[in-house]
């Protein structure tokens, strides 16, 4: 995979982060249409803000895991406070019964973890989309137990 580094007036960058967050308490509520919902919104949201690309997304039931390339001119915090503020109200708007799960406007866990994806970013993108085999693989060994 051949290295693109990005442009801004007075800079060349490549910053991609490997970013995971849980809805608070960490409910399995991400499924069905609301984990399509979820995963569609990741990507409107990001587009609103100027350079930000998503590079790749998978929403499990309890956690989203998102490759994303943001520009040095945004601070990753910043990013992610907007990224699950509006992520909250629009879920929120779509799905009314999650108000009386989550009450307070607080759909998302207050943290989140993220990691730079560097030089291997290819694994990193391998290791995002295996999660859900991974998920399914665990689900039929729990059968037989």
């Amino acid at each position: 995979m051949t290295r693109q580094l990005k442009k801004l007036a007075h800079s060349v960058y490549e910053c991609k982060y490997h970013v995971v967050f849980c809805p608070k308490y960490r409910y399995k509520i991400l499924q069905g249409e609301v984990r399509q919902y979820v995963k569609e919104q990741v990507h409107r949201l990001c587009h609103q803000k100027d350079g930000v690309e998503v590079l790749e997304v998978n929403v499990q039931e309890d956690h989203v895991h998102v490759v994303l390339s943001i520009p040095p001119k945004y601070a990753v915090s910043e990013m992610m406070g907007f990224l699950k503020g509006k992520l909250t109200l629009r879920t929120f708007d779509k799905f009314p019964e999650l108000r009386k799960r989550y009450w307070g406007q607080h759909l998302w866990s207050r943290g989140y973890c993220v990691s730079t994806v560097g030089l291997d970013e290819e694994r990193m993108r391998k290791y995002v989309k295996w999660q859900t085999k991974r998920d399914e693989e665990a689900a039929q060994g729990r059968l037989f137990d």
